[in-house]
């Protein structure tokens, strides 16, 4: 049976709404993961949401070349300096939350980070390696994946630069990096950092396929769905090791895709997904701030069953909310949208 497939976005329409949605509901499981980790257990084993934080870097490189080179042409140098202006925002996002963090939280942020202790050790950590995991009692830095990103943006502004000379550069690139991990991890050796940044560099490769073959691939997803069961079969017995990491990346993802190109009027449910998918960063930002008000208001009340389900709930509702206050204050109030655009645009 054929899923029909809204075609009615095109790479000139200046947002594609099953982007969105997939964008939405990557925040959505993100408020799930992270509930896990403040109320169920901080180090459990959620290898089914493994997908989750690569996917979102994955999507950042999506969108570099299927919608931003739809907007600018390559030889355009607005594109290079707003990929440069989000790459440095993105970081400067990271630094201030982690020192905030620091000084209004300190070892009460579901473990100790350790941001503020600017040891050699702790940069190396976040900057360039990615084991943020630095101490048994906690790690270097929060919303670290606000680093490979930023990274991201900024390495695609020079290689699209480079792009104009050698169309293939990004393949190039990502396949070097492909190889680096592969010599890291010969020699028992691993960094997040790179494995992130190459899968956002999958990700730019990706984006170069049109939308609409994008879609011809998701339209008839019996052959998707049987791919995604022995994804899930393959990590069950083997945990997620990087190349089915890669794989669940890429199967989560068009899944996802998927329900959000159905061609059914999006009901109130599915455009209020869509829209947090416009307020990612906010959504994503604000879900940790939820949380971390919710474990320190009820860190010793009783966690029952129910309890437990009501906090997930609130998380839930309360980000949607947040989502929805911040898109029509921004309608109402110009101080509002110049400060949101300063920060997350």
């Amino acid at each position: 049976m054929a899923i029909t497939i809204d075609r009615s976005a095109s790479r000139s329409t200046s947002r594609i709404p099953a982007l969105d949605f997939t964008k939405g509901t990557l925040v959505l499981f993100m408020v799930l993961y992270h509930w896990l980790n403040y109320f169920v257990a901080p180090e459990g084993d959620y290898r089914y949401l493994r997908f989750l934080t690569p996917s979102f870097i994955f999507i950042t490189g999506f969108l570099i070349s299927n919608v931003y080179l739809a907007r600018y042409d390559i030889a355009d140098r607005r594109l290079a300096l707003r990929l440069v202006q989000r790459g440095l925002k993105l970081l400067a996002v990271f630094v201030g939350l982690n020192l905030a963090i620091g000084l209004l939280l300190a070892d009460s942020y579901n473990g100790r980070i350790l941001f503020a202790q600017l040891s050699l050790r702790n940069m190396v950590a976040i900057y360039v390696t990615g084991n943020v995991w630095v101490a048994e009692n906690g790690k270097a830095a929060a919303f670290y994946i606000l680093v490979p990103i930023s990274y991201l943006l900024l390495l695609s502004a020079l290689l699209l630069t480079v792009s104009r000379f050698y169309r293939y550069t990004f393949h190039l690139v990502c396949a070097l990096f492909l190889l680096g991990i592969l010599i890291l991890a010969l020699n028992g050796l691993k960094s997040p950092n790179l494995e992130l940044l190459t899968i956002g560099l999958l990700g730019v490769v990706s984006g170069y396929t049109p939308i609409e073959q994008i879609n011809d691939c998701v339209s008839r997803p019996f052959a998707l769905v049987l791919a995604y069961l022995c994804y899930v079969g393959a990590i069950t017995l083997w945990d997620v090791t990087y190349p089915l990491q890669l794989a669940g990346v890429y199967l989560s993802l068009m899944l996802i895709y998927l329900l959000g190109a159905s061609g059914a009027e999006p009901g109130r449910m599915r455009r209020h997904v869509i829209l947090l998918g416009k307020y990612s960063l906010f959504g994503y930002i604000t879900t940790i701030a939820i949380l971390q008000a919710l474990h320190r208001s009820l860190r010793h009340a009783e966690s029952g069953a129910l309890a437990l389900g009501l906090t997930f709930v609130a998380a839930f509702v309360l980000t949607m909310v947040s989502v929805e206050v911040i898109d029509r204050a921004r309608a109402r109030t110009v101080t509002v949208d110049r400060l949101y655009r300063a920060v997350f645009a």
